[in-house]
């Protein structure tokens, strides 16, 4: 019975996760692929830099409610209806990580997708709100340094599974046992979310990476 939890969660995730809002909103707006614009990446950095706030703000939340929907409905329907031995903290990071990775590779679009970032945030707003209320924070201030979004997310990845860890098991007071598998599924997102930055890794090293700016881009 666990197995087809999990197998239903996973499905269910990764089809919520596909739906790409970036990819949705332009094509709605603006008839084009986003895909084909800017960086190339269906997400709302090159949605907003390529077409500006509103379908930017379309496209966050479409990512957002996406997020959050495949994390409740694993949570309070699936495994209520074929229980799991897994904690829901648990069980909201293994939906999560089909989401971002259905956000990826979207069964729906060819398997070319964004890289997740926005997605991540989401399901962690839902399943860990205090890791959240340091991580965002601490994102916006790598931008504000930096002013490279992709360092920003880079950079809030690699802390991710570290704070996770300090707050669940020394300020929480999570078992050390439930803590180390948080740690494990947070190292796992973090790991695709890096490695879905590579190419940005590559620019910053030739520094033809782009800055974050307020003002989009002309097209």
């Amino acid at each position: 019975m666990f197995i087809l939890s999990f197998v239903l969660i996973a499905v269910v995730s990764y089809l919520l996760g596909s739906a790409n809002s970036a990819i949705i909103t332009v094509r709605v707006l603006k008839h084009e692929d986003i895909r084909e614009k800017g960086s190339g990446s269906a997400g709302l950095t090159n949605t907003y830099r390529c077409y500006g706030a509103f379908p930017a703000l379309c496209t966050l939340l479409g990512d957002l409610l996406k997020g959050v929907a495949a994390v409740l409905i694993s949570i309070y329907v699936i495994a209520e209806i074929i229980p799991v031995p897994l904690d829901n903290m648990s069980i909201g990071y293994i939906s999560g990580i089909f989401a971002i990775i259905g956000h990826i590779f979207p069964v729906y679009y060819r398997f070319k997708g964004g890289r997740g970032v926005l997605v991540s945030a989401s399901i962690l707003l839902v399943i860990d709100p205090l890791t959240f209320a340091i991580i965002i924070p601490f994102f916006i201030l790598m931008i504000a340094i930096t002013r490279y979004v992709s360092v920003a997310s880079i950079s809030a990845a690699v802390l991710y599974p570290f704070l996770t860890f300090v707050l669940h098991y020394f300020v929480e007071g999570v078992t050390l046992s439930h803590s180390l598998i948080h740690v494990g599924l947070t190292c796992l997102t973090s790991a695709l979310l890096i490695y879905m930055h590579k190419d940005n890794i590559k620019r910053l090293k030739s520094h033809t990476e782009n800055k974050f700016t307020i003002h989009r881009k002309n097209k």
